[in-house]
């Protein structure tokens, strides 16, 4: 690889297509939970039917975005230089790149998502100097073969070195019919010992009923829905890698900065960061 990579900004980004504004898209809707403004009618009427629920579902987004951070400036500390960042969402300020570039400028960063606007507002943020190396792939977690022969991988990550995988709060929308641990398991087989493993997922752990039932009409036009599972079912996401401490905990308790606000036990996203033997 070229040393110029290491201070180029990819800006080929190709042009988003399929978008549907009338179908509601996870990415939008967390954007809506966050307080974005790049999300559609669609997106903001699945966003109200969380919040009709109360504060939880916006406290939740920004506990994962919080752990995100967190995860990444750890495995940066931890010499860690490459990010396969799938399911990103729509980029704002505190994503993988910029935490990871402020602790090493030269840090490597890919985007994976399938939703185009996603591509669209990649473009602008990036546009400019002072991102590293950072590129986006418009590509589908359901298919890792895909994902990790791609050029916008091949060319920026070096999967002979330790890479930090990133499935922040995606696998929930894929359901149990589509294999996701067969596909977590790709993935990870594909990274070489010393890679990490950066994964949050919703739980109905510390939901009531109601809130499940809830959850599940609020995301009814998605069409992925919303696949709660268990402590269990997400810990086998994990098989195979050691977990760095505290283990799977709610994202909130993963390491936090500070003591946890008491709505804390009340997150109903599971996390953890593994490491790859």
């Amino acid at each position: 690889m070229s040393e110029n990579w290491m201070t180029e900004v990819d800006t080929r980004f190709p042009e988003p297509t399929n978008l549907h504004p009338e179908i509601p898209h996870p990415a939008r809707v967390y954007d809506f939970l966050l307080g974005g403004k790049d999300h559609f009618p669609s997106d903001r009427e699945a966003g109200e039917k969380i919040l009709a629920m109360g504060e939880g579902g916006r406290t939740a987004v920004r506990a994962n975005r919080a752990f995100l951070q967190r995860a990444v400036r750890t495995l940066a500390e931890l010499g860690i230089d490459q990010f396969l960042d799938i399911g990103t969402g729509i980029p704002t300020a505190g994503n993988t790149h910029q935490v990871a570039q402020q602790a090493d400028p030269e840090a490597r960063v890919v985007y994976v998502d399938n939703d185009p606007i996603v591509l669209t507002h990649a473009r602008a943020l990036m546009s400019g100097p002072g991102h590293g190396v950072t590129r986006v792939l418009q590509a589908d977690l359901r298919e890792p073969e895909q994902i990790l022969a791609a050029r916008e991988v091949t060319e920026t990550l070096d999967l002979t070195r330790p890479v930090a995988l990133l499935l922040v709060a995606v696998l929930h929308f894929l359901k149990d019919s589509e294999r996701p641990g067969e596909i977590v398991a790709a993935l990870i087989d594909a990274l070489p010992s010393g890679s990490y493993v950066v994964l949050s997922h919703v739980t109905d752990e510390v939901l009531t009923d109601e809130e499940v039932t809830g959850v599940g009409v609020a995301y009814s036009k998605v069409p992925t829905g919303m696949n709660l599972r268990t402590r269990e079912q997400v810990g086998q996401f994990l098989t195979g890698v050691d977990l760095l401490d505290p283990g799977l905990v709610l994202c909130p308790f993963w390491r936090p900065d500070g003591e946890p606000a008491p709505e804390a036990n009340r997150v109903s996203i599971l996390a953890a960061v593994g490491r790859k033997p």
